[in-house]
């Protein structure tokens, strides 16, 4: 959900923010999305008589795309203008959701042995390091000094990557500066990428307090929520 909330604040597109009881999807939503899932997006279209009528678009990454051709803003793009560029940022964004989102549920859902927990904490942040080598060197966004679509994808699960601090036995891992070792310069850069991505107005305002965040997410740890998602990460599966 943030993932679309942040690119409506980037944009300033006017909307109605509705929030819904997963676990009580209402029959609005059900309307729009008979698999209930959010966010979903009510977009007004022009009908070839000239009417309108509200149709539903969902999953994140193609209500953004929808969203960056419906309301371009040639002084902020969200995509590079070069058309390489653009293509590898998708390749990365596609990453985030099959690789390292997946990863890190895994890790935090683990209620097995200490080995088994190591073992998902080096999956997990075997494929950050892989998402941040592919980041531009200097920075500090993915693509370089604009905030774009690759990050937009992997910020609401980064700034939320306390949540293995504060449930999971070793936390999350990574090193302290000065401590990095042979990727001192990959975590560095990580570093930079968090505290520029953190701070920027359209995450820092739609993050959820870490109050009101604590109980779900300690359902997760516990393995014992009952989201598509947490359903899906115990199966073996994908990002529903």
């Amino acid at each position: 959900v943030q993932r679309v909330w942040i690119v409506l604040e980037e944009k300033r597109i006017p909307y109605q923010y509705i929030e819904v009881n997963p676990y009580k999807k209402p029959d609005s939503l059900l309307a729009l999305n008979p698999r209930g899932l959010v966010p979903t997006l009510a977009c007004p279209t022009i009908q070839p008589d000239g009417s309108t009528a509200v149709k539903p678009l969902y999953e994140s990454t193609v209500i953004n795309e929808f969203l960056e051709d419906a309301f371009p803003n040639p002084e902020q793009p969200l995509h590079p203008a070069d058309p390489y560029q653009k293509a590898r940022g998708r390749i990365w964004i596609d990453y985030v959701t099959s690789r390292i989102t997946p990863s890190f549920y895994r890790f935090l859902q683990y209620q097995g042995e200490e080995e088994g927990l190591n073992k998902a904490r080096r999956e997990f942040l075997g494929h950050l390091k892989e998402f941040i080598l592919a980041m531009d060197e200097i920075g500090p966004f993915f693509h370089g000094s604009n905030f774009m679509m690759p990050d937009i994808m992997l910020a609401p699960l980064a700034i939320r990557f306390w949540i293995i601090d504060q449930f999971k036995k070793g936390g999350l891992g990574i090193p302290a500066p000065g401590e990095g070792g042979d990727d001192e310069v990959v975590w560095n850069r990580w570093r930079m990428w968090l505290a520029v991505v953190e701070t920027r107005e359209s995450v820092a305002s739609t993050m959820s307090d870490k109050e009101h965040s604590m109980p779900i997410y300690k359902r997760y740890a516990d393995d014992v929520a009952q989201s598509e998602l947490a359903k899906a990460t115990r199966a073996g599966k994908g990002v529903p």
